[in-house]
C-alpha cells in the first residue's frame, strides 16, 4: 500500500475530509437564503470524475454533492487533486442507501431530476429555479433503476453531434451551470 515503501511498519487509509449530512448541506443553503442545488452521484466510480464534479459543484456555487457508500469512488487524495482543492470548499455527504436520501431530500422540498440520454425533457426545456438535486449516473450503467425510479423527473442534455453521450463530469457541469443560470436569470 506505500507506494514510498519507508512506512515503519505502519499505514493507514482515511478520507481526505470528513463528509457532513444531508441536513448539513441543507443548513448551508438555507444560511445563504439559496434554493438547495445539488449533485447526487450513482455510481461514479472514477475518483477524477468524481474530483471535477466537485471542482464544478464548487465553481458554481453549489451546496453540495452526495455520493453513496458502495460502487462509488470515495473522498481521496486523487479526488482531492483531481478537484484543485475544491473538496475543501464543498460539502459532501457520504450515504448508505440513495434511494431514501432521495425521499429525504423530497420531504426537505427538493426536486430530483434524473439526468440521463433518454430523459423527457430537454434541459433548456426545464425550470431548474427551484430547489433541486441532479442525479449523474456512471458511465457505463447509467443511473441505476432504484433511483431512477425515486426522481421526479427525467431530463437530457440535447445533442447534436455523432455522439450520444458525455462524460459523467462534463453532464454535471452543463446541468449545475445551468440551473445557476436560470436562477440568475430569474433574480
Amino acid at each position: 500500500m506505500s507506494s514510498t515503501h519507508a512506512h515503519q511498519g505502519v499505514i493507514a487509509q482515511a478520507a481526505c475530509k470528513e463528509y457532513v449530512s444531508i441536513s448539513d448541506i441543507l443548513e448551508i443553503a438555507r444560511q445563504r437564503d439559496e434554493a438547495p442545488l445539488l449533485i447526487i452521484c450513482d455510481g461514479i466510480t472514477d475518483p477524477h470524475n468524481l474530483g471535477a464534479i466537485i471542482r464544478t459543484c464548487e465553481a458554481v456555487g453549489a451546496h453540495g454533492v452526495i455520493i453513496p457508500k458502495r460502487r462509488s469512488a470515495g473522498l481521496t487524495a486523487t479526488v482531492a487533486k483531481a478537484s484543485s482543492g475544491a473538496v475543501y470548499h464543498l460539502a459532501i455527504a457520504r450515504v448508505t442507501n440513495l434511494a431514501s436520501t432521495i425521499e429525504e431530500l423530497k420531504n426537505a422540498g427538493v426536486w430530483i431530476f434524473a439526468v440521463s440520454a433518454d430523459g423527457k425533457s430537454p434541459l433548456w426545456e426545464s425550470d431548474l429555479t427551484g430547489a433541486a438535486a441532479f442525479v449523474i449516473g456512471s458511465e457505463g450503467a447509467g443511473i441505476s433503476r432504484l433511483v431512477g425510479e425515486k426522481c421526479d423527473l427525467s431530463i437530457r442534455i440535447p445533442m447534436y453531434g455523432r455522439i450520444s453521450s458525455l462524460n459523467a463530469s462534463v453532464s454535471a457541469a452543463v446541468v449545475v451551470y445551468e440551473a445557476a443560470r436560470q436562477r440568475t436569470v430569474n433574480d
